[in-house]
This record gives C-alpha cells, sequence and structure tokens, in this order.
C-alpha cells in the first residue's frame, strides 16, 4: 500500500525536489520505496511524494508518521534555507522601498544578524525556529494530503512571518540611527578641520570612578581660559558626561591627544567616537604615571 502527499510551490523548485530527495533517501534505508514526481500547473509546480514498502506487507501506521516526519524536516530546511531570504528580501522591498538598493542591502544582513541573535546559520534561535515550522507542518500533514509553501507560510506560519517582520523593523531604526551617527561623525570632523588647534597636545586621564580631567602638554590641568566663549561650566576641570568630552576637545581642536586609561573603566563608544573625529591624532597610553596617579594628586 502506498502513501502520497503533494507538496506544491512557485519558486524553489529544484531546491524542494533536492532537499525531499535527500530526506526521504533515509526512508529507502528502511526498506521504503520512494517516488517523487513533478507536475506543473499554472504557476503552482507540485511534487508528488509517494512512499510505499517494497514488500507487499501493509503501510503500517508507524511508517507513516516516519514518512510524515521526513517531508516536515524537509519543507522546514527548506523554509529557513530559501524562503527565509526571499520573505526577508520581499518585506524590506516592499515595506521599505524607499531606500534605494545597497541600504536595503545593509538592512537585510541587519535583519538577519537579529533574527539569529547574531550567531551562525546553526544557533539555538534558528533551530528553534525550525522545530516550531516541523510541529506546524505535521499539525496541517495530520488532516491534509496537500500543501502549497506560499499559502502554508502566508496563513500558517504567521507567528515566523511576524518574526522576519520585526526584525527588519528593527534593523531599519538601527539603520537609520547608524547613519544619522555618521552624518554627526562628518559633522565634528568638518568643525574639527576648520578651526586652528588651541593647544599642542591634551592628555585625557581617566579616573577610576568614569570622571575625565585634561591635562595639557606639561601636565598641567586645563582651565577655562582655553574655552573662553564655550558655553558649559567646568567644575574643577573635571567632566562627568563623555559627550562633554568630546565637546570640549572639539573646541581645543588639539594636534594630538593621548588617553591615560590607567585602571579604570575603558568608555569603548567615546574612545571609537574620538577616533573617528580626530583619526591619526589620538593615541591611548595605561602605564605611565599619569596613569599609574603619581601626577594627579586630585
Amino acid at each position: 500500500m502506498a502513501q502520497a502527499i503533494s507538496i506544491g510551490a512557485t519558486r524553489n523548485i529544484g531546491e524542494l525536489k533536492d532537499t525531499l530527495s535527500r530526506e526521504l533517501r533515509f526512508l529507502e534505508n528502511q526498506g521504503l520505496k520512494v517516488k517523487l514526481e513533478e507536475n506543473p500547473t499554472g504557476k503552482i509546480t507540485f511534487l508528488s511524494c509517494e512512499v510505499s514498502n517494497r514488500s507487499p506487507m501493509r503501510f503500517n501506521e508507524d511508517a507513516l508518521a516516519v514518512f510524515k516526519r521526513y517531508v516536515a524536516q524537509a519543507l522546514s530546511d527548506l523554509i529557513l534555507g530559501q524562503w527565509e531570504k526571499l520573505l526577508l528580501t520581499d518585506i524590506i522591498r516592499e515595506n521599505y522601498y524607499y531606500f534605494n538598493e545597497e541600504e536595503r542591502g545593509t538592512i537585510y544582513r541587519y535583519a538577519s544578524s537579529y533574527i539569529n541573535h547574531g550567531e551562525d546559520g546553526q544557533s539555538f534561535y534558528r533551530i528553534a525556529r525550525r522545530n516550531k515550522i516541523v510541529h506546524k507542518i505535521l499539525e496541517f500533514l495530520r488532516s491534509n494530503d496537500d500543501i502549497v509553501i506560499d499559502g502554508f507560510i502566508r496563513f500558517r506560519l504567521k507567528e515566523y512571518v511576524n518574526e522576519l517582520q520585526e526584525a527588519a523593523d528593527r534593523a531599519v531604526d538601527d539603520f537609520l540611527m547608524e547613519r544619522e551617527y555618521n552624518e554627526f561623525i562628518q559633522l565634528l570632523k568638518y568643525f574639527v578641520e576648520i578651526q586652528d588647534p588651541r593647544l599642542d597636545l591634551v592628555h585625557v586621564l581617566i579616573k577610576p570612578n568614569g570622571v575625565f580631567k585634561l591635562f595639557d602638554g606639561q601636565y598641567q590641568v586645563i582651565n577655562s581660559e582655553y574655552l573662553e566663549g564655550f558655553m558649559m561650566e567646568l567644575v574643577d576641570s573635571e567632566i562627568n558626561y563623555e559627550d562633554m568630552l568630546i565637546s570640549t576637545l572639539i573646541t581645543l581642536a588639539p594636534r594630538e591627544i593621548i588617553f591615560h586609561l590607567g585602571k579604570g573603566e575603558r568608555p569603548q563608544n567615546t574612545l571609537e567616537t574620538i577616533k573617528q573625529v580626530f583619526l591619526h591624532r589620538v593615541k591611548e597610553c595605561t602605564d605611565c604615571e599619569l596613569c599609574k596617579g603619581t601626577l594627579d594628586e586630585n
């Protein structure tokens, strides 16, 4: 006795056939006979997957359950391996059509990374999605022998599609924030380039409590005379906010900046921003007298 499941799709027919053949090959090792037959019907191509015993014995319920599980696993792998890319691309193209092709490509990469939480294709999150999809397909095949992948994704995998949509939305938000940040960096670089340096060298001491303190080339605390006209107050020449440090350095526009990190916490984001603005002017130090605190009694 034979059992058959008809699987339809509008695209990726070659990949569908290859995936099913590879997955169902394991059934042949268990004494079952598998036959795949392709039947184009309009825009949809159907693959008839028929499995039967090589012996005249009845095709029992256990064998049928194994057959359906292999089909479900094959379709799940195909959805994650092929359809997911197309679905995500379609979502970005349809909802964010006003971005150009390069920008949409960047958004796609961000969204793809978010789906897998930055991990590779074998991540826990991908495996969890695969298991959910397998479960949904098996649930459907309990009462259906025909499945069209396009429609199944649209109507039965709404939660999965919503995850892709949320990933695309988050990717767009982060892309816009990054673009605004890059524009901001370019503006700061312009401010630095158009003004003459007020100091040749500025030492930036990062204290253990995260506070910044500025010194000139002679290791003297920088006082407000260098910042005349700058709309901010310095309390004991210490700056408690990272954005204020960046603003101060831009105002001073020194030819060289040395960060003394010592044993304090490394302000990675601030350092990266300042390096992007001042480029080759920025250096780091971790083991001088200033870093050790012997030159800064306060």
